[in-house]
């Protein structure tokens, strides 16, 4: 199987953005000062977060130059600090949790460790985020981040730029990596619907039973419903309704009745004896024996 596009995109993305990130905590330029009154005109201070370098017409740089108005005190710097090493150490553990989970020797990747790793990736590009953010919103204001007075120039300096770049880098790998819990959520919520309920469901809050009375049933009806017994209207006693009416004629049992008399010829043949029933003309509709 070959390696998602989106997993891809973010194993490029990441260390591009831990390698900006790492250059940009390390770098002594998040701010620039120029304009000295009483140095040369070509002679800058840059500020970062761990030193302050001096550098005359880009030839000459020299690092280490005493805090003379209390910078590394500042809160943005403090912060910056701690949340940009943050960054740099959530990158770290985000790149070998996705180098595990997108596979390059297995045949199928690790969903849920590479989408954990873009996870973890997207909370280091929003700590080196905040940071920059933060410097860069007091970046002018002397009374936050010490500076010299007017004619003292301040701007921005290449630091913040590849922070800023590093963060956004940082974010775009991780949504990418974190991606790849898609197809294992979409697997789980298909081996839940499938799977047979634990036990019965219980009815939701729009079900309303409602126990109706039942109505009253004549005796009849009561006598011949399903698994009741009553005594039959007969054998009621005297606190029953006596009847009222007359009884009517029941018509007679229909049945069939033949008109002809299927026994006048043997009541004649008897009387004349056994011996002429062979020989005697037949005058019944019947057959006769001489017919046969």
């Amino acid at each position: 199987m070959r390696t998602p596009a989106a997993m891809t995109l973010g194993l490029v993305l990441a260390p591009c953005g831990l390698l900006l990130n790492l250059t940009g905590t390390l770098a002594p330029g998040w701010r620039l000062l120029k304009g000295f009154p009483d140095q040369p005109p070509d002679v800058v201070l840059y500020q970062g977060l761990w030193d302050l370098c001096r550098e005359q017409s880009s030839r000459e740089r020299q690092c280490g130059q005493p805090d003379e108005w209390g910078y590394f005190a500042a809160q943005p710097v403090r912060g910056a600090r701690g949340l940009m090493t943050t960054s740099l150490a959530a990158t770290a553990l985000g790149l070998l949790l996705a180098a595990l989970g997108v596979r390059c020797w297995r045949e199928e990747p690790h969903w849920v460790l590479a989408g954990l790793s873009g996870l973890v990736l997207v909370a280091a590009g929003l700590c080196g985020l905040v940071p920059v953010s933060w410097y860069n919103h007091y970046l002018a204001d002397r009374s936050v981040l010490p500076a010299p007075d007017s004619p003292v120039t301040v701007e921005v300096s290449y630091g913040l730029v590849l922070g800023y770049l590093g963060s956004c880098l940082l974010l775009l790998g991780g949504s990418s990596l974190a991606l790849s819990l898609a197809p294992w959520c979409a697997e789980r919520g298909h081996r839940c619907r499938k799977a047979p309920p634990g036990r019965p469901r219980r009815p939701s809050i729009s079900t309303v039973h409602v126990d109706w009375p039942e109505a009253a049933l004549t005796p009849a009806i009561k006598y011949y419903s399903d698994g009741q017994h009553p005594p039959r209207p007969a054998e009621l006693g005297a606190s029953s309704k006596p009847r009222v009416g007359f009884p009517l004629p029941r018509p007679p049992p229909r049945a069939y009745t033949n008109p002809v008399d299927v026994l006048d010829g043997e009541t004649a043949a008897a009387s004349q004896g056994a011996s002429s029933r062979s020989t005697r003309p037949c005058n019944t509709s019947l057959p006769c024996d001489s017919d046969l």
